[in-house]
């Protein structure tokens, strides 16, 4: 019949609306009543979700991306960025910039004076983060960012783009622990490997302690023949050169 589909999509449509007012009356207290400010979109509820935003807002999940942040560690204050600067090299927009700081003497010193991350180019790919070789480096889950001015309120510095590596375990808990765990594996594998190395360098080299006296003195007096014979063939060839000048000179 001609139109079957408007009306079997007009039913889709009614079945949907009449199922977000069942789900929402099943559910006490209703998810429209307010007084939640975070919401949890279940896989069990059917219907139209809708959320009362800004009042309310939905659960992140934790793999969520946005704009980068800089880790430093709270208790000693330093910063895990080193001013490498690959961040910037594989950024695809181009809209990260880095200084390195000096010392008093203007050696390079490896943490960032400056850090800029222009927001509003930003595309929120997370190359940054997932090519830092020090995890310095992560993706922030503020997504809240609408100013009246784009410049400057859009140039986001080092002070701003700062947060604690506490920080970032709250929002990554599951990333953040299995990160741990492959640095201490690490770290331990180091460790391991620090300890084995005096006793391989051991078996590496021959131990003069395991040959015979005899031995030690055949080989020093083979050398000593070598260095003889070195020596003799050394005298020879100057000797030899001065006779064929000499016959050089007779013939002429």
């Amino acid at each position: 019949m001609f139109g079957s589909g408007v009306l079997k999509g007009l039913g889709v449509t009614m079945k949907h609306l009449v199922e977000t007012y069942i789900d929402d009356v099943r559910k006490i207290p209703s998810r429209y009543a307010g007084g939640r400010e975070i919401l949890r979109q279940m896989p069990d509820e059917e219907g139209i979700f809708t959320i009362q935003y800004p009042e309310e807002k939905r659960v992140l999940p934790e793999r969520f991306r946005f704009i980068p942040m800089l880790l430093f560690d709270p208790e000693t204050g330093e910063d895990r960025c080193t001013a490498c600067g690959i961040c910037a090299k594989v950024c695809p927009p181009q809209c990260i910039w880095i200084v390195r700081d000096h010392d008093e003497k203007g050696k390079p010193i490896p943490r960032p004076s400056e850090f800029y991350i222009d927001v509003s180019i930003c595309m929120n790919c997370g190359f940054c983060a997932e090519f830092c070789p020090f995890d310095a480096i992560k993706m922030d889950h503020d997504f809240e960012l609408s100013t009246f001015s784009r410049y400057p309120d859009w140039i986001y510095d080092k002070q701003e783009l700062s947060v604690p590596i506490d920080y970032y375990a709250a929002l990554y808990p599951n990333q953040y622990a299995q990160e741990e765990a492959a640095r201490a594996a690490k770290e331990k594998g180091k460790g391991a490997e620090r300890a084995e190395r005096p006793q391989r360098a051991a078996q590496a080299q021959p131990s003069r302690g395991k040959l015979s006296p005899e031995e030690i003195e055949r080989r020093r007096a083979a050398a000593a023949a070598r260095r003889a014979q070195r020596q003799a063939q050394a005298g020879k060839q100057p000797q030899a050169q001065e006779g064929q000048e000499e016959q050089g000179g007779d013939s002429a």
